[in-house]
């Protein structure tokens, strides 16, 4: 098991780059996926920083690998999303029949809260649930490792 945790980091880049990729096309441009995959990202960089490095460190680094794969996420969103914002300063576009949920009262401002969430806050998701599950498995070490009470 420990072999899994010792790959080296520039192909673990390249496993998650794929990965986000794959899991982006699966919510066909909608990062659910991309979301849940951050929990799984979170425990992973975790537990492998653990093991090398001591508590401190390993959260901090889970703090900057979180940064990291939200970013990788908020590029390919933008890579996505991004031509689409070139309509809202079209005069002849048509907001109803672009195939999102209009969950606001106009079709331009539902427009543009689609784009926000799907370019700026899926990310943001994304980094919170990494970090959640970085620090859920921080506290799971903690409780095996009971003579180490203190994480300061």
């Amino acid at each position: 098991m420990k072999r899994l945790f010792k790959i080296r980091l520039w192909l673990l880049l390249i496993i998650y780059i794929i990965l986000d990729i794959i899991f982006t096309g699966m919510g066909m441009g909608v990062p659910i996926f991309n979301i849940l995959l951050g929990f799984l990202a979170g425990f992973y960089i975790t537990r492998r920083n653990l093991l090398y490095f001591e508590l401190r460190q390993a959260m901090f680094k889970s703090i900057v690998y979180s940064l990291y794969f939200s970013l990788i996420t908020l590029v390919i969103m933008a890579v996505i999303w991004g031509p689409a914002v070139k309509m809202l300063f079209a005069s002849n576009a048509d907001f109803k029949n672009f195939g999102i949920p209009m969950i606001l009262y106009q079709p331009r401002a539902s427009f543009i809260g689609w784009l926000v969430l799907m370019i700026i806050i899926s990310p943001i998701l994304q980094f919170i649930v990494s970090l959640s599950a970085s620090y859920i498995t921080i506290t799971v070490y903690l409780g095996r490792n009971r003579k180490q009470t203190s994480i300061f």
